[in-house]
Formats: structure tokens, C-alpha cells, sequence
């Protein structure tokens, strides 16, 4: 693919910039009717197949968790997605933007990830309404 092919594909699909490939199996955990279904069905396209939800008895490649400031300990829940993925895999929190209904301060996820043991990598606008935070875990 041509940089201009890939330049292409993240005007049109907001996934691409958040770096998933075919095959990769994603597990989404916070899904609700405010969620940006454009991001999802651009993370479907991109790796071939299907989200998987919360119950998924397996490890996953990478973590997509929707967090909004009303759902509780963000620290607990990075920790627990932590126990979810393939090691080394990433964790794309998605939190609702400024001025938007659940906004969490970035000092707050900040330090929820290091508590959490993980580094912060980058910070990215994923939608209207939406930041996407890009977490690793340590090797294990």
C-alpha cells in the first residue's frame, strides 16, 4: 500500500490511525448506545472480523475500552483489561472528549495507567466525540 493509499484510508476510516491489522482479535469492554459505531465498524474492517464482547473466554490481541467518568474506578478497570490481552498487547482507552458528558481529566488517566503499571503512548481524537489513549503493558 502507497502512503497515499494509507493517507486515504485514515480520512475515510478513523480506525487506521489507531494501527489494527487483519486477523487481530479485539475485545471491547463499555459498550453502550453512546459508542462511535463509525470507529467500530472501521476496526471490523480493518482486522477481518467481528469485535468480541466482554464474555470472550480467550486473550485478545488488543483491548478497546470505552470508559466514561459515572463507570467507576478506571485504575480497576485497566487492571482488570490488563488480564485480557496477548502479552504485549495494547490497551486503546476511549474517553469521551472535553465538554462532553463523562469527560475524565488526562492528569486522571495518567495516573490510573502508571497505578495500572502501564505507559502511556499517545493521545488521539478517534471521533466527534471520542479520545482514543494508547496503553502498554510491560512484557510479561
Amino acid at each position: 500500500m502507497s502512503a497515499t493509499t494509507d493517507q486515504a484510508e485514515e480520512r475515510t476510516n478513523p480506525a487506521a490511525r489507531l494501527g489494527f491489522g487483519p486477523g487481530q482479535v479485539v475485545q471491547e469492554i463499555g459498550y453502550d448506545s453512546d459508542v462511535d459505531q463509525d470507529l467500530r465498524e472501521g476496526i471490523e474492517s480493518l482486522t477481518g472480523q467481528d469485535l468480541v464482547d466482554e464474555d470472550y473466554g480467550d486473550v485478545a490481541d488488543v483491548v478497546l475500552r470505552w470508559f466514561r467518568d459515572e463507570d467507576g474506578n478506571l485504575t480497576d478497570s485497566l487492571v482488570d483489561a490488563i488480564g485480557l490481552l496477548e502479552d504485549g498487547g495494547p490497551i486503546w482507552l476511549l474517553t469521551p472528549k472535553t465538554g462532553r458528558d463523562g469527560y475524565i481529566e488526562p492528569s486522571d488517566i495518567s495516573e490510573a495507567a502508571q497505578t495500572a503499571g502501564l505507559s502511556q503512548s499517545k493521545t488521539i481524537s478517534v471521533g466527534k466525540d471520542w479520545s482514543g489513549t494508547r496503553l502498554v503493558a510491560p512484557k510479561r
